[in-house]
């Protein structure tokens, strides 16, 4: 029984697909006595299984008391007394964690994209990082652009030695190809290309469209919300899926597509049974995952690549094989019973010594034989092989990323909001259930009676009007009413106290998430924002956890798996580095925004104008608004092609006339308003302008013009003016 090797000779990767790359295990006619083959294969994934499962117990105890915390549900260690009537559960813990989780995803969230990037390296290696040409350097002939434009471009002797790619502006700059020169250009008038950039972009583009398409966003949720609850959240993939997409034809007939495209999905932290001696992701050497299927799910299996139809088969005729765990019935809310009509398949991630491939009769290809061992993925049900392949990604890796809430150095899994408030969360009901028992027995007035003094054989129900037959005998009061002393102040302060302590143990104060009270330097506003700021540095580990342990190998798992089954030579180009953006979110698109507007006034100076890429501030402002730079900005080359355009279409402009010595009134023209007009009519102004200083012109005061209110000079000749007054 051997395992199918992949194509050999002369098939172009063009031909290629994912199915063809993957050495796998083909049915034969007798597949019962195939898998009893390849028993030892099964035994190793069960003992493998077994093992994990045994040594995760303790694990699964936290994440039951975190689970029964956050949804208010007492454990079956605690025991009520007779006396205690009170069995509040104050949900604090569901609080927290709430707030937790939706902290997190309006930080990764905050620029509405998934929070992943592809960036070129600083320096790029097999791809030019900039290229340019100056076209007003040498006039030469004119180049028939693509796009349908004619501009000048330099004719140089020799083309310079571009030995890198150029990626995606390979066909766009072949016209100017002979001009091209590596770097950037200096000049006012050079045309500057990034092919690396542009290919970052173009395949950043490409892996968004893939995580959308399998609603990736929304399985990051649930990883958030695991991770917040139960300290680790467990996303899956990137697998090749394939999607369907509802089309109907012209006559009205179904007439589906379907796609293949990397699919990720996040699974609950139940399922998974990592090895028990890892501490962390890349100490595994095995995972198992545990499917709970019915009999449809099970032979919908038989649509996906490489499963074996008729194993699927025999695993349904042995009938349903799951077998409840003890924590499933509390997630249920279900009584702990026997087996249930559904379906235990493993799915087996990890190595497999050769010796044991060698005793399951596998035959091992030419190109590992040389290994002591292999990687495989094995799909167990019933004993039966449902799949086996060898691991198809290129390099080796097992497809499950962890990511921790608070990390544990000493174990796989972390700790959540739920485990760090356990003991405050337990003080918290504690004094809730005192205050309210005490509440109860001050609230009532307790009866004392005296039954020497009274008639017997008489009703003890006390109502407003009662009458009580009193008998001879010794004076004195024979019904007495005691009134229990109330704690509940003093128990109120204790519970306060208590919660507190879970803002210290959480790192999350009640303020960051609404709840009110707040004293001190709180109560300004600049007092509450840098409170604000002090309670978000919490959050800002938890989203560097996501960024390391989740987000980035995530990313280089799509990367890889695009550079190895995607064939799109556009993609295949470029020296691409993936960037997890969880922290960059952390300051908000309107700051950034901000700082770009004020970066650009403060070099609106003439002399530092040379030094500023503006191209580069005006992409990134659009980014920052969460626009599409590539829609609503000109690439170099076009914004050269329209700065020509608008400077030939000033030219034909006609320009208003000049006015000599820079005054309002030309000789024989109407009259221009000028900027320095004080009447506030010229240069825009809309104000009222500014009053004229005696002495100057415009000036309407005694005297006028130049004498700045003195007495006007007596004319010529020596006559006397006029006194004032009518004449």
């Amino acid at each position: 029984m051997a395992l199918m090797d992949p194509p050999g000779g002369n098939v172009s990767p063009d031909d290629q697909t994912e199915s063809d790359q993957i050495v796998r295990l083909e049915e034969d006619e007798d597949v019962e006595q195939e898998n009893l083959e390849f028993g030892g294969v099964v035994a190793h994934v069960k003992s493998a299984y077994q093992r994990a499962r045994d040594r995760r117990r303790h694990d699964e105890e936290r994440w039951l008391m975190a689970y029964r915390n956050y949804r208010g549900i007492y454990g079956p260690d605690v025991q009520f007394t007779d006396s205690e009537k009170s069995q509040a559960f104050v949900k604090i813990t569901k609080t927290k964690v709430l707030a937790a989780y939706a902290q997190i995803m309006d930080v990764m969230f905050a620029g509405s994209k998934f929070p992943l990037g592809i960036e070129p390296k600083q320096y790029p290696v097999g791809v030019a990082g900039e290229v340019h040409y100056d076209p007003n350097q040498i006039t030469g002939d004119k180049v028939q652009e693509k796009a349908g434009v004619d501009y000048d471009v330099p004719r140089r002797y020799s083309r310079p030695d571009i030995e890198k790619d150029l990626g995606p502006f390979e066909e766009r700059l072949e016209p100017v190809e002979d001009q091209l020169t590596d770097g950037p250009g200096t000049a006012q008038s050079a045309v500057t290309w990034e092919p690396a950039k542009e290919a970052a972009r173009e395949m950043e583009q490409k892996l968004h469209d893939q995580l959308a398409e399998t609603s990736a966003d929304k399985h990051l949720h649930t990883v958030a919300f695991e991770a917040s609850l139960f300290g680790t959240g467990i996303m899956k993939g990137p697998f090749a899926f394939d999607k369907e997409y509802p089309r109907w034809n012209s006559d009205g007939e179904y007439d589906p597509e379907f796609q293949t495209i990397p699919r990720v999905e996040g699974i609950s932290i139940w399922d998974f049974y990592p090895d028990p001696d890892a501490r962390n992701g890349d100490e595994l050497e095995f995972t198992v995952e545990r499917h709970r299927l019915n009999k449809t799910q099970l032979r919908k299996l038989k649509q996906r690549p490489h499963f074996r139809s008729e194993s699927i088969e025999l695993a349904i005729d042995y009938g349903p094989s799951y077998i409840a765990e003890h924590w499933e019935h509390v997630l249920d809310d279900t009584e702990d019973g026997g087996n249930i009509d559904r379906y235990e398949v493993l799915e087996y991630w990890g190595v497999i010594d050769k010796e044991t491939a060698e005793e399951a009769d596998i035959d091992i290809p030419s190109e590992m034989e040389d290994l002591d061992e292999i990687q495989i993925n094995v799909w167990v049900c019933n004993d039966q092989i449902l799949r086996l392949v060898l691991n198809p990604f290129t390099p080796t890796r097992i497809p499950y990323s962890a990511v921790p809430y608070e990390m544990n150095p000493y174990s796989f899994f972390g700790v959540g909001v739920a485990e760090n408030m356990e003991d405050t969360q337990l003080l918290m009901n504690g004094f809730m259930r005192m205050s309210v028992d005490n509440a109860a027995l001050s609230g009532n007035l307790m009866i004392e009676v005296d039954e020497t003094n009274l008639v017997p054989g008489q009703d003890m129900d006390i109502y407003p009007g009662k009458i009580w037959r009193r008998q001879a005998g010794a004076p004195g009061q024979a019904i007495f009413g005691t009134k229990f002393p109330n704690v509940s102040n003093e128990l109120n302060m204790m519970f306060d106290k208590a919660r507190q302590l879970a803002d210290e143990a959480t790192g999350m104060p009640s303020y960051a998430h609404g709840i009110g009270g707040v004293m001190g330097v709180g109560r300004t506003a600049s007092g509450m924002s840098m409170l604000m700021g002090a309670a978000a540095q919490n959050i800002k580990a938890v989203v560097r956890n996501f960024d390391q342990y989740l987000l980035a190998p995530l990313g280089k798992a799509l990367f890889a798996f695009n550079m190895q089954f995607n064939f799109d030579e556009k993609f295949a180009k470029g020296d691409l580095d993936v960037k997890a953006r969880g922290t960059e979110s952390l300051m908000r698109n309107e700051v950034r925004s901000q700082r770009l507007l004020q970066f650009m006034q403060m070099t609106a100076n003439p002399m530092m104008q040379p030094f500023v890429k503006y191209d580069y501030i005006l992409r990134e402002l659009a980014a920052s608004m969460d626009l599409d730079e590539d829609k609503i900005l000109n690439d170099p080359r076009e914004a050269l092609v329209q700065a020509k355009m608008m400077a030939e279409i000033q030219e034909m402009m006609p320009q208003p006339p000049q006015q000599p010595g820079g005054q309002g009134q030309g000789q024989g023209g109407p009259t221009v308003p000028q900027p320095s007009d004080p009447t506030g009519t010229g240069g825009g102004n809309v104000a009222p302008g500014s009053a004229p200083e005696p002495g100057a012109q415009g000036f309407t005061g005694g005297g006028g013009g130049a004498n700045g209110g003195n007495p006007p000079a007596p004319p010529q000749g020596g006559a006397t003016p006029a006194p004032p007054g009518p004449q």
